[in-house]
């Protein structure tokens, strides 16, 4: 499989718009969770999208350029900082993204709601980072 890098730059696109709307729902300073269901569902779809865009990415970049296969979520993003495609801190920010990412979608009994809030208050910076990250790596690449 070859590099798109269109594909990627697409996918880049719908996080910062993903990205825009995560900072829009901020759980309020008294409580660890959000006063209205409606916002509390938008924030863990946010959440769900925004992770499954960046691993997405990544996937994409790792098979295609490096010929890398990832043998879950978790090693996606270890990859990247194996391959330099995201720095060290980055990838430590971004740890554990993949396993919340399957309690969002598969374990939803089980959610947390203060996990849930952390992440979002943290999320638009993480994912801001990410994107930049990866705009820079398809420059130093040759795609860009």
């Amino acid at each position: 499989m070859a590099l798109r890098p269109d594909a990627v730059r697409e996918r880049l696109a719908r996080l910062e718009e993903v990205v825009a709307r995560l900072g829009t729902l901020q759980p309020s300073a008294t409580s660890p969770w959000f006063e209205d269901q409606r916002d509390a569902w938008a924030a863990e779809r946010g959440v769900q999208l925004g992770a499954e865009i960046l691993l997405d990415i990544g996937n994409h970049i790792l098979t295609a350029h490096y010929g890398a296969s990832a043998s879950d979520y978790e090693d996606i993003i270890a990859q990247l900082g194996t391959y330099a495609v995201i720095d060290g801190g980055l990838r430590e920010r971004l740890k554990g993204l993949g396993g919340f990412r399957n309690i969002l979608v598969h374990g939803y009994l089980r959610i947390d709601p203060t996990r849930v809030a952390d992440y979002v208050r943290r999320a638009p910076a993480d994912f801001t980072d990410f994107a930049l990250a990866i705009r820079a790596w398809l420059a130093r690449s040759g795609a860009g």
